[in-house]
């Protein structure tokens, strides 16, 4: 790779495009998504090169990149491949808390910023050591995580997502399945979560959708959850243990008024 001065990056994805700028690179990021919302003077002025899945060529060319960053899930693997031909491509591949913590090592080495990456890491294992001990003796709960919504979709056992469920002691209804599988009201019925959490992407929910899905599910605890907390897997982890924490302070609240 070059020399960090000689930089030109196109970062294809929303919490690695916030982790570049916490790396401090930001004359280095020349091209980002239109989904690259944070930080939001970047989303406001750098180059947008179109979205996580439908890359412009054009203007990844217009940008003349010196390094491309990508993830396996996020992305489009024909895209990837054809961007190879234009710049170098770093792809992340990120199931777990621990492939997080390879994958900012990995970006602080290729670009020349390894010292903050580290210290990055630090504070991210720092706060789910935290969370661990404040959760320690919190019973687990019984949770379906819904990303979407016509139809509702979920989180398997490999998705990232799953992972920090389980950091908060919530044990996936959907662990034999695998990445987002579909489900319905009556399947969801079927299973009886204990808590129903609505995450605000990649489908926008809202407290209307809390009471249309508390109809059919009068014991459960349904909440509106931020979902970059559980999703990005960029500096953002810096800031999820302490969501987290007041997450199950919520939970633990809403289910008593249940039981009530």
């Amino acid at each position: 790779m070059s020399n960090r001065v000689d930089q030109r990056i196109v970062s294809l994805v929303p919490s690695q495009t916030e982790l570049l700028y916490d790396l401090g690179l930001n004359d280095e990021v020349v091209g980002i998504t239109k989904f690259c919302i944070h930080p939001n003077h970047w989303f406001r002025n750098k180059t947008r090169i179109g979205g996580t899945k439908d890359v412009k060529f054009d203007r990844v060319k217009g940008v003349s990149p010196t390094l491309i960053i990508a993830n396996k899930e996020e992305n489009v693997k024909e895209q990837v491949e054809a961007l190879a031909a234009i710049a170098p491509v770093y792809t992340s591949d990120i199931s777990t808390l621990e492939d997080a913590y390879h994958m900012i090592h990995e970006i602080g080495k290729i670009t020349h910023t390894s010292s903050k990456a580290e210290d990055i890491i630090e504070e991210i294992k720092a706060g789910f050591r935290m969370l661990a001990k404040e959760l320690d003796q919190q019973m687990p709960k019984t949770c379906l995580y819904l990303i979407w919504k016509e139809p509702y979709m979920s989180v398997g056992k490999d998705t990232f997502i799953h992972d920090m469920m389980l950091r908060c002691k919530l044990e996936n209804v959907m662990v034999n399945e695998s990445r987002y599988p579909s489900i319905n009201i009556a399947q969801i019925q079927q299973l009886a979560p204990e808590i129903i959490l609505l995450s605000s992407e990649p489908y926008p929910f809202k407290e209307k959708h809390i009471a249309e899905l508390q109809a059919y599910l009068p014991q459960t605890s349904i909440l509106l959850v931020d979902g970059e907390m559980f999703s990005w897997y960029g500096s953002r982890l810096q800031h999820s243990p302490a969501y987290f924490c007041g997450l199950r302070d919520t939970i633990n609240s809403s289910s008593t008024r249940l039981k009530s």
